[in-house]
């Protein structure tokens, strides 16, 4: 009798329930962030940086699996070493940013891996066209500070970026892309 009544009071207690996830928005700090891109080309390595690019980040480092990333690049602000590289990159024949002014990036799932980093799937949209990468992630919060890290590779051919011409068989169809965000919170 006695335990029939302490099921019976616990029926009528409130159910706890998880706190509600604390997604907060981060503000990108443009000047300890960079997004960089790396190919072979005529037989060297080629690099460049995207010089102008927002990001629109929110999450709750306590949930992870509320993490929500857009980062949108201006195509038209890749400088690569050389200014003539820079000029053809951004042309009509490879990223055609006069066409095409944003790149995209969008975070669509992180989760913490085996090893203890991050995998990151991720939506790109070039030109147009969106395919979705897989890539390692490194993820450090501190407080209202975040460091995030990470890069995939992209096959030119998946986004029409060169495969016209002379210059696509002097190049190699993987470009690799590293990020590396700073951020804090809003």
């Amino acid at each position: 009798m006695r335990r029939r009544a302490v099921l019976l009071a616990l029926a009528f207690l409130p159910v706890a329930h998880p706190a509600a996830a604390q997604v907060r928005r981060w503000t990108v700090d443009a000047s300890r962030s960079s997004i960089t891109l790396r190919i072979r080309a005529v037989g060297l390595n080629q690099t460049g940086r995207f010089e102008d690019w927002t990001g629109d980040i929110r999450f709750d480092p306590a949930a992870l699996e509320t993490a929500q990333a857009t980062i949108d690049v201006r195509a038209a602000s890749l400088r690569m070493k050389e200014p003539v590289l820079t000029s053809r990159a951004t042309g009509p024949d490879f990223l055609d940013a006069a066409r095409w002014p944003t790149i995209r990036l969008r975070l669509s799932r992180l989760e913490q891996s085996a090893r203890g980093g991050f995998k990151a799937w991720a939506d790109v949209t070039v030109k147009g066209r969106t395919r979705q990468v897989v890539f390692p992630a490194d993820l450090r919060v501190t407080g209202d500070a975040a460091q995030m890290s990470g890069g995939f590779v992209l096959d030119r051919a998946a986004f029409d970026i060169g495969m016209q011409g002379p210059w696509n068989a002097l190049m190699a169809r993987q470009v690799r892309v590293d990020v590396a965000l700073a951020a804090r919170v809003a």
